[in-house]
């Protein structure tokens, strides 16, 4: 009779107590996985929706219809939520854009790389796309367009060495810019569906400002800025702690192109 009370008070005190356990330890595999998980968008399509991912910087993944793209892929990102390739692009030939580390770890036995012309040292059997050049690989239509810089200064991207590309896939048209100023063949652009876009380069060569009217003058549907923190590519490259990326121009680019109808969409390139 003397234990009853005591009996009557621990057991609430017990339950309560692996309650709260419990719901810590959901709580933390929920902020686990969540904050881990990499974001995907889709996009209705012929014979299928296109989901596009974004991983670090300038590395994006495209599927469709059990066909996988993997765009720059960089051993930066977490490529275990990356799917093996079916095919790879690659833009250009610093290691953020041409890894060949990650390009091993996610090409298929025999899947084609397209390159640009300063891609070969880094993958001597890729395919090299000349700027303006127009082939289907893969099964995927693929056009080629020039990428490259007007103001001078180092670091300095010649015309004819590196690409942008536009992919043509289940009748949606994604245009990867790369490394770019507003140059000539950006302002010919049309019929552009989902857009990938740099911001904040070196030697203020894509400027908010800048951004925002060459993305005006080919007028895609979806804009996501990319490619916008060179400090943060820096310091990984040295090994430092990755930091607080940027944000600088985001907000400016989504609010000035909305009033063209132009939706601009913000993800985290640089978790």
């Amino acid at each position: 009779m003397t234990k009853q009370p005591f009996v009557i008070f621990v057991l609430p005190f017990v339950t309560f107590v692996l309650s709260f356990v419990i719901f810590v330890l959901t709580f933390v595999i929920f902020v686990f996985v969540f904050s881990s998980a990499v974001w995907a968008d889709v996009f209705p399509a012929k014979g299928g929706d296109v989901t596009l991912t974004p991983f670090v910087h300038s590395s994006v993944q495209i599927e469709h219809a059990g066909k996988v793209i993997q765009v720059d892929p960089w051993s930066v990102a977490d490529l275990s939520a990356a799917k093996p390739a079916d095919l790879i692009l690659v833009t250009d030939d610093p290691v953020h854009h041409l890894d060949v580390k990650a390009i091993a770890r996610l090409r298929k036995p025999g899947a084609p790389v397209v390159i640009a012309s300063n891609g070969l040292k880094g993958v001597p059997d890729g395919i090299v796309m000349k700027n303006g050049e127009r082939r289907e690989v893969a099964g995927v239509e693929i056009e080629a367009v020039g990428a490259y810089d007007l103001t001078p200064g180092e670091p300095y991207h010649p015309k004819g060495e590196a690409n942008a590309y536009i992919v043509t896939i289940g009748g949606l048209r994604v245009y990867f810019a790369g490394v770019t100023e507003c140059v000539p063949e950006i302002k010919a652009l049309r019929n552009i569906d989902v857009a990938f876009f740099p911001l904040n380069l070196p030697l203020k060569r894509m400027e908010p400002e800048a951004a925002i009217a060459c993305i005006r003058s080919f007028g895609p549907r979806v804009v996501y800025p990319y490619h916008y923190d060179q400090d943060w590519v820096t310091r990984v490259g040295r090994g430092e702690p990755r930091g607080v990326p940027t944000s600088r121009g985001l907000q400016d680019l989504k609010t000035a192109l909305a009033a063209d109808g132009i939706d601009v969409r913000l993800t985290d390139w640089y978790r």
